[in-house]
């Protein structure tokens, strides 16, 4: 590990204030760079997340990925987790602290549609960023790759009706052209790139021209992390300074859900015998959220203006630097994970 990766806690924390700052000091910049949006996919930051995972997606062969049979108990405990827990977990602890412990603290006529937005943000399993926490716990990236196609392809007809009997609507309203514009933009067309470059270099340098390319990639794709926070952390830099508290009693749930529904599929892999490189993965996929697509269904649904669009804008704001500490805990607990009879250690 660099020295720049040794420390990208303390660069997170400076990419996080950096933002607030400067979303405060210059709105006018972000909003401009906010606006560069087509059916509420911001551009530049897919075309950050392109930077982010495209070095992960480079590394996957395509002539592998039928090993992905083999991690069967894991792909079983992340279905469970994203679509058996996830949704109804989160809005038992949305019920739990805002509509009933953090009440009195939050403005009386949000309350329903802060617990709505909650809601929405936990039916939507994450994507793109995957690659990126699966990377950094040396995840098996072809169980990775094929976990979040599954999930996309679920997503399509399990998200409305999720949404709709936990929230008690009968009729949800999926922006369709976000969900398609968000899986072309940050998994096929990732994915194309990744591979025409995978097979030019192998087909000119070999294993190792790959592996240099590899090592060249890799800061940029963590920088591009950086940057993505930056842009987060500044589009909402003024609500965050003008709604400190409610931000801050709306992240308690959603720290709440991520480390529950995190630990519940580590544990789960680890029972029934699965490799560590694949528990990690599925443990992250378990635990973030497609914010993209829930930003713009809350957005649809209840109004810009809404408490649920604050609500899973702050899944947003959290969702790197809270993913990073359950990328640490993993990386940090393989031993004790593999240390168990029926656990296949990895070579």
């Amino acid at each position: 590990m660099s020295t720049f990766e040794r420390y990208l806690t303390l660069w997170v924390a400076l990419c996080i204030a950096a933002g607030i700052a400067l979303g405060h000091v210059v709105p006018g910049l972000f909003h401009a760079v906010g606006a560069a949006e087509v059916a509420k996919v911001n551009l530049p930051v897919a075309a950050l997340i392109w930077l982010m995972i495209i070095p992960m997606l480079v590394k996957i062969d395509f002539a592998a990925l039928g090993q992905v049979r083999e991690h069967w108990r894991g792909i079983g405990v992340t279905l469970f987790i994203n679509w058996a827990v996830k949704p109804f977990s989160m809005a038992a602890l949305a019920w739990l602290f805002v509509g009933y412990l953090f009440r009195p603290y939050l403005p009386a006529d949000q309350i329903n549609s802060y617990i709505a937005g909650l809601i929405i943000l936990a039916a939507a399993p994450c994507t793109a960023m995957v690659f990126v926490w699966s990377n950094l716990t040396k995840g098996e990236p072809h169980f990775t790759l094929s976990q979040v196609a599954l999930n996309d392809t679920i997503m399509v007809f399990a998200f409305a009706p999720i949404v709709g009997l936990l929230l008690g609507l009968s009729a949800i309203t999926v922006p369709w052209d976000t969900l398609v514009l968000s899986v072309v933009l940050y998994i096929v067309v990732p994915v194309v790139i990744a591979q025409a470059l995978r097979w030019r270099v192998l087909a000119s340098g070999g294993e190792a021209a790959l592996q240099r390319l590899l090592g060249r990639l890799q800061p940029l794709s963590l920088l591009a992390l950086l940057a993505t926070l930056v842009l987060l952390f500044g589009f909402q830099g003024e609500q965050i300074i003008r709604q400190p508290v409610v931000i801050a009693l709306l992240a308690v749930p959603i720290l709440i859900q991520v480390y529950f529904n995190a630990g519940l599929a580590y544990l789960l892999n680890r029972v029934s015998g699965e490799q560590h490189c694949v528990a990690g993965p599925s443990a992250l996929i378990g635990a973030s959220n497609f914010f993209e697509l829930a930003v713009a269904a809350a957005i649809s649904l209840f109004g810009f203006e809404s408490g649920a669009a604050l609500a899973t804008v702050v899944g947003v704001l959290i969702e790197v630097p809270v993913m990073l500490t359950v990328v640490w805990i993993v990386n940090r607990s393989k031993g004790w994970y593999e240390d168990q009879p029926n656990v296949t250690r990895e070579a």
